[in-house]
């Protein structure tokens, strides 16, 4: 399946439901006035864009409406299009494999497939020819040991752990000290989902980049962070708070095709600034692909084969 088809899959649940309730306002008026994007506005909250970014089109759209004459709904409605694949296209992400020795933190609250999504970036890592070594430091809950354990054994990469309760630092330790040993140019690092006590969940990660800074003082550090696309604008309200205790560089949306909330991802690039750099889309241990804005933009727009998305002329 090429990306484009991926993507098209991932977003169904969306185009069937929040962008077809933003089509439909395009369909219902023919003229673009003062009601048209009032209503428009509405419903791209609705879809989990998001209150600024949905003011944001808003007024661009309204802006380029207005100087270029384009008043139709049609005419608007490619405005429209041209605005969110802008938004998207933005931040284009960067390789999160630069150097010879590459760190990845991943951070996000439990249950946001944190977990699952190592072993699937482990296994794709693996596959393009990394020697990759997973650390097991989410360290407060045996069951996550347990299943990050299961995964790096599904992925066939190296796996370090303590027992449950262990420093976390420790861990990282002695995964930094076999990454050296076998000469390994990824580290990919679990770290503790604790977001309700930010204080805590900052000192232990300000220990764990003190480590990685010691012991990899010249490789490419990454921090992804993980959010789950079914909670919405939770998953923004969540990556904010997450920025506050750590430097986020990139985002990984999971469960895409379990959600209606593909919108999200239009209000993160534009309200946070930070690319998404990949997508969760099924279960399967290859179904982590690289975000491709674009193809994204391109996708949350496609016409499915059973309906047509695109308003017709009034």
């Amino acid at each position: 399946m090429g990306l484009f088809d991926f993507f098209k899959k991932g977003l169904q649940k969306t185009r069937e439901t929040s962008m077809n309730d933003v089509n439909e306002v395009f369909e219902t008026y023919q003229q673009a006035d003062d009601d048209f994007y009032d209503e428009l506005e509405e419903r791209l909250i609705m879809a989990d864009m998001g209150v600024k970014t949905a003011e944001d089109i808003i007024a661009d759209v309204r802006e380029e409406s207005e100087q270029s004459g384009k008043t139709s709904t049609k005419e608007v409605y490619e405005l429209f299009k041209a605005k969110v694949t802008r938004i998207l296209t933005s931040s284009h992400p960067n390789a999160i494999i630069d150097r010879m020795t590459n760190v990845i933190l991943m951070i996000g609250v439990n249950g946001a497939g944190k977990t699952t999504t190592i072993g699937k970036l482990a296994w794709q890592l693996k596959n393009e020819g990394h020697d990759v070594v997973v650390a097991a430091a989410d360290t407060f809950r045996a069951a996550a040991i347990d299943q990050l354990k299961v995964w790096a054994d599904k992925a066939g990469v190296t796996f370090v752990a303590h027992d449950e309760g262990s420093d976390p630092g420790a861990v990282v330790y002695d995964a930094a000290d076999i990454t050296h040993s076998r000469w390994a140019d990824v580290l990919l690092v679990d770290t503790a989902g604790r977001l309700q006590n930010k204080k805590n969940l900052m000192e232990e990660l300000r220990k764990i980049d003190k480590i990685v800074q010691r012991e990899f003082p010249t490789a490419h550090r990454e921090v992804l962070l993980v959010l789950d696309a079914t909670t919405g604008q939770n998953a923004l309200s969540q990556a904010k708070l997450f920025m506050e205790v750590a430097p986020i560089t990139g985002i990984v949306l999971t469960k895409l095709d379990g959600s209606a909330k593909g919108g999200v991802v239009v209000g993160i690039v534009n309200e946070l600034k930070i690319p998404v750099k990949y997508v969760g889309v099924g279960e399967g241990i290859d179904d982590l692909k690289k975000f491709d804005p674009a193809e994204f933009a391109e996708a949350l727009f496609a016409e499915d084969d059973s309906e047509t998305a695109k308003p017709e002329e009034g």
